[in-house]
């Protein structure tokens, strides 16, 4: 439970929250304590220095006029502003007080003892076990001279602390309730976050256990989780179709290879047991097995090129090739079954003789691919025409049979391994050419009409021309 990121997820969103949270109160607290505090002391000093000017005055009327001491009822002040008042220096009223409470220099620091300016300082009174914030503020009896005393005004430190603390109740509790709502929000958007993260999961779950037939949750919010579940989607059918390939793919590997075997295996059968004794037609018999082994031979390879192909394990060469040659090569390879079957058979050239960098004995099984099924398919006495155009850096190689043509929804269907009417083939010539037009960087396109004959075009750039 702790380690599902359904409780993670709401519990690090509610401690970033708490966090930020806490570090906002903190500064907020420390900002207000250190306005408070300054106000405190501005007020400290003021009143320190109206004091001070008052005691100043009296003292030079009583040095002036012998007058007696002012009482400042320092006990009233106090008591209206909660503020001690103290007197630190030589008295300038002999036999007399003013109502100011003496203590001695030696409490004060000893960088403010000489009493010259208006210092800012804490200490702790006689009698006291508080500490106080405290201003004084020096006497004097005119300006520019030698004070002779000071005024000290001072408050507790503990009635600032009073200032500050309902501030930070009021926003620990905003705190709290700021949180709750955060929490709540957290969990609600985990819910809305992980549900579909733990139906994928669960989705992937019976992937791996090999059920393609999946429930993918369906989010239109348009967001990551949505994408996901949306390529999630077009995965998992990509899957059950590679899977459902595969399998007829090894179904019909295995059947076209038990037909050769089974005709291999009844021929030599009989000719073990005697079935057979005739030596013409024992011949036709080991004919047979020849073909059928040649046959078989044929597509072993074929399934293993086009397994390499699909594995991206296929090798391929870098070489200059001259493609008048190559498909003059390739032409010359049917001239004879041309001219047997009677079949027009033609080779049309266009542009200068390109020179490429390729696969050369890739590029030649293409196009044998691609003739071999053109004379499949086309009948005795028809048309098959070889074409090699160059221009504006691309090569192209038509193969344009009068054969019965491919309706538009068989197109595709041409390119799959073993999709073939004709028993003598494999259906494998067709997708290796894709697969090797591919691997060599070019491709291979189809034109069709029923009844119109078919062209495949091998499409391949000139990646550099000497």
């Amino acid at each position: 439970m702790l380690r599902s990121l359904r409780f993670r997820l709401p519990a690090l969103f509610l401690l970033a929250i708490l966090l930020s949270g806490l570090l906002s109160t903190a500064i907020a607290v420390q900002l207000f304590r250190d306005y408070t505090q300054e106000q405190a002391r501005k007020e400290l000093q003021r009143e320190a220095s109206g004091l001070a000017q008052l005691y100043g005055d009296a003292a030079l009327r009583a040095a002036d006029e012998g007058a007696a001491a002012p009482d400042f009822a320092a006990a009233k002040i106090e008591l209206a502003t909660g503020d001690r008042i103290y007197y630190v220096g030589a008295s300038v009223f002999p036999g007399q007080e003013s109502g100011l409470q003496r203590i001695p220099e030696a409490l004060l620091p000893p960088d403010t003892r000489s009493l010259e300016r208006p210092v800012l300082f804490e200490l702790v009174p006689p009698g006291e076990t508080r500490t106080y914030l405290a201003a004084a503020e020096p006497v004097r009896l005119e300006p520019g001279t030698e004070p002779f005393g000071a005024i000290l005004v001072a408050t507790p430190k503990d009635d600032l602390r009073g200032q500050w603390m309902p501030l930070f109740s009021r926003l620990a509790a905003a705190l709290g309730v700021g949180a709750l709502f955060a929490g709540l929000l957290s969990w609600w958007l985990s819910r809305r976050i992980t549900g579909p993260v733990l139906a994928l999961s669960r989705a992937a779950d019976q992937i791996a256990s090999g059920d393609y037939a999946v429930n993918v949750p369906d989010t239109r919010a348009g967001d990551e989780i949505s994408h996901l579940s949306e390529r999630f989607g077009d995965m998992a059918s990509r899957l059950a179709a590679t899977e459902e390939r595969e399998r007829q793919f090894l179904m019909s590997v295995s059947h076209e290879l038990r037909t050769p075997l089974t005709a291999i295996r009844g021929h030599v059968d009989a000719i073990r047991d005697g079935l057979i004794d005739d030596p013409v037609l024992v011949n036709e018999s080991l004919d047979v097995v020849i073909a059928e082994s040649q046959r078989l031979e044929r597509l072993v390879g074929d399934v293993l090129d086009l397994a390499k192909l699909r594995a991206h394990r296929f090798t391929v060469q870098a070489e200059e090739v001259d493609m008048l040659h190559l498909v003059e090569h390739a032409y010359g390879a049917f001239g004879d079954e041309a001219r047997r079957r009677g079949i027009d058979y033609r080779l049309f050239e266009e542009g200068d003789p390109p020179t490429i960098i390729t696969d050369g004995d890739r590029v030649l099984q293409v196009i044998t691919n691609l003739l071999t099924n053109a004379f499949r398919w086309t009948p005795d006495g028809g048309r098959i025409e070889l074409e090699l155009h160059a221009a504006n850096g691309v090569v192209r190689v038509d193969v344009a049979d009068s054969g019965p043509g491919i309706g538009p929804e068989e197109r595709e269907q041409v390119f799959r391994p073993f999709v073939s009417s004709d028993t003598q083939g494999t259906g494998l010539g067709l997708p290796i050419a894709r697969e090797l037009a591919g691997a060599l960087g070019g491709r291979v396109e189809l034109e069709s009409e029923l009844g119109s004959g078919s062209r495949f075009r091998l499409v391949l750039p000139a990646r550099a021309e000497v």
